[in-house]
């Protein structure tokens, strides 16, 4: 029998949280049973606690690209200088500019400006124009109404489809088994492709644990 889920509890664990999320939350239901989410408590927890850690407690839509010159040496050290052949002046609090460059060609991005049009989107953060591809392919399989997220980017943060995007996700990358064991250095592994946030997600999964599990 699948877990309900209290969306109550889970909007008490994100005050901050938009809109557009909340209504997706409240109604997402079916589409936590159609991935096999809301089988046990611990493969609802885990997601839970991922997508709260990936949008900063349901407040965050797209990635944050607008950063400092001092900062971006640390986050991409291998680019900017001192190390990397990049003047961080040129690229500080200018998004649009740094996707571009940090994610222009890889992950499928190959045309001028797909750096910023396939940013970091919604709620597991999806990035690159491959991801949402294959976004479109994996929601499409289960739900034939599903548009073509590499035409439309913005889908993914939208009421319809962000949690089908990241339950989507979720499950084609296999990470209803290792929650089952509650193994969340293996569920971030998978959802991130290493370890960034492993303490912040920590902290989440025994929030949402106690207040949805007690």
């Amino acid at each position: 029998m699948a877990i309900i889920l209290d969306t109550e509890k889970v909007m008490d664990l994100a005050p901050n949280v938009r809109s557009g999320y909340q209504a997706a939350i409240e109604s997402c239901q079916d589409i936590l049973n159609r991935y096999h989410i809301s089988e046990n408590e611990l493969r609802l927890c885990h997601f839970l606690a991922q997508i709260l850690h990936e949008t900063g407690g349901l407040a965050i839509q797209f990635e944050n690209l607008n950063y400092s010159a001092k900062r971006l040496p640390q986050v991409w050290p291998s680019r900017f200088l001192p190390k990397g052949p990049l003047d961080p002046i040129e690229y500080e609090h200018n998004p649009e500019k740094l996707a571009n460059e940090v994610y222009g060609n890889r992950m499928g991005n190959t045309n001028p400006g797909d750096g910023y049009k396939y940013r970091g989107r919604g709620l597991l953060q999806l990035t690159g124009r491959e991801s949402y591809q294959l976004a479109t392919e994996i929601i499409g399989t289960y739900n034939s109404t599903c548009p073509n997220f590499v035409d439309d980017p913005d889908q993914v943060i939208s009421t319809k489809w962000c949690v089908e995007v990241a339950a989507g996700e979720w499950y084609h990358k296999g990470c209803n088994a290792p929650a089952d064991s509650d193994n969340i250095t293996k569920v971030t592994l998978l959802i991130n492709g290493g370890k960034i946030g492993l303490a912040e997600r920590m902290e989440w999964l025994r929030r949402v644990k106690n207040k949805l599990i007690g």
